[in-house]
C-alpha cells in the first residue's frame, strides 16, 4: 500500500536559523513555500520546516521543537563529514559508532540542530 516518504515536518522556533543550519551545515537545498513553511530537499523527499507559532492545520497534536530523532544517510565518508562539521564549529556528540539501520549495519555520527533535535548522519557498512 505505501511506497515511501514524501516529507517529514520539523517544528522549529526560528525558521531562518533552521534554514541556515540545514543548508549551510548539511547542504540541503531550500524551497520556500510561504513565510511559515520551508522545504529542505533531501533527494526525492523534503524535510518541511514549520514555525512553532504557526496556525497551519492539520498538524501534530503537540508540535514540539527538539523532539525529533532523525537518521540521515551520507554519500560521503564519515571522516569527511566529521571534518566538515568541525570546520563549521558544529559539535559531534558521538561517533563514529556502529548502528543498525533500516537496511543493514551503519556507521554513524550524532549531532544536534539549533532546536536540539538529534541528527544521526550515517553511511552503510559494506
Amino acid at each position: 500500500m505505501l511506497s515511501g516518504l514524501d516529507h517529514l515536518v520539523i517544528t522549529v522556533t526560528d525558521i531562518s536559523r533552521a534554514v541556515d543550519f540545514y543548508s549551510r551545515v548539511l547542504g540541503l537545498d531550500v524551497r520556500y513555500r510561504d513565510r511559515e513553511r520551508v522545504d529542505l530537499m533531501l533527494g526525492d523527499m523534503a524535510l518541511r520546516l514549520h514555525w512553532t507559532a504557526t496556525d497551519i492545520e492539520p498538524r501534530a497534536a503537540t508540535p514540539t521543537p527538539g523532539s525529533l530523532d532523525l537518521c540521515l544517510r551520507s554519500q560521503l565518508p564519515l571522516d569527511e563529514v566529521h571534518r566538515h562539521l568541525q570546520a563549521l564549529s558544529v559539535d559531534v556528540e558521538l561517533g563514529p559508532v556502529k548502528r543498525q539501520g533500516a537496511t543493514g549495519e551503519l556507521e554513524s555520527l550524532y549531532l544536534r540542530d539549533p532546536d536540539g533535535n538529534l541528527l544521526e548522519i550515517s553511511r552503510p557498512l559494506r
